[in-house]
C-alpha cells in the first residue's frame, strides 16, 4: 500500500492575492487554476518549487464561519512545514521578498528552522533537516 497527502487546504480571503503571495514571495508553482461556474469558485493549486506531490488547495472562505478561520486554521500554532535543501538561500530569498520571520533562525538537533508568517498570518516553519 502506498498513500500520500496531496492537498493540503489554505483558507483564503481572494484567490489573487493569495496567488501572488504563494508564487511571487515565496516562488511556489501555480499548478491549476480553474474556474468552476456553478459553485462560484475556482480550484487554485499551488506547489513549492520540486515538489512531486505535496501541494496547497488556495480555498476562498465563504459563508459566515469560513472567513474567521483565515490566517487561523490551527489556533496559533505552526501550520505548515516547508522543507528546503538550502535553508539560508530561502531564508535570505523570503527576507528580500518582504516575507515576515516571527522567530529568528536557530540550530536544532533535527536541522536549521525559523518560522514565517504567510499573508494572512498562518505560521510556517522555513526548515533544512540534518543529513
Amino acid at each position: 500500500m502506498k498513500q500520500s497527502i496531496g492537498l493540503v487546504a489554505v483558507v483564503v480571503r481572494d484567490y489573487d492575492e493569495a496567488i501572488r503571495f504563494y508564487v511571487d514571495r515565496l516562488g511556489f508553482t501555480l499548478v491549476q487554476d480553474t474556474h468552476i461556474e456553478a459553485q462560484n469558485k475556482r480550484w487554485v493549486v499551488v506547489a513549492p518549487p520540486g515538489s512531486t506531490e505535496s501541494r496547497l488547495l488556495l480555498a476562498r472562505a465563504v459563508g459566515d464561519e469560513q472567513p474567521s478561520r483565515i490566517g487561523n486554521q490551527t489556533g496559533g500554532r505552526v501550520f505548515l512545514f516547508l522543507h528546503t535543501d538550502d535553508f539560508w538561500r530561502d531564508f535570505r530569498t523570503y527576507q528580500a521578498n518582504g516575507v515576515i520571520f516571527v522567530r529568528p533562525p536557530r540550530e536544532e538537533s533535527y536541522g536549521t528552522v525559523a518560522v514565517f508568517q504567510d499573508l494572512y498570518g498562518n505560521l510556517w516553519d522555513l526548515l533544512q533537516l540534518n543529513g
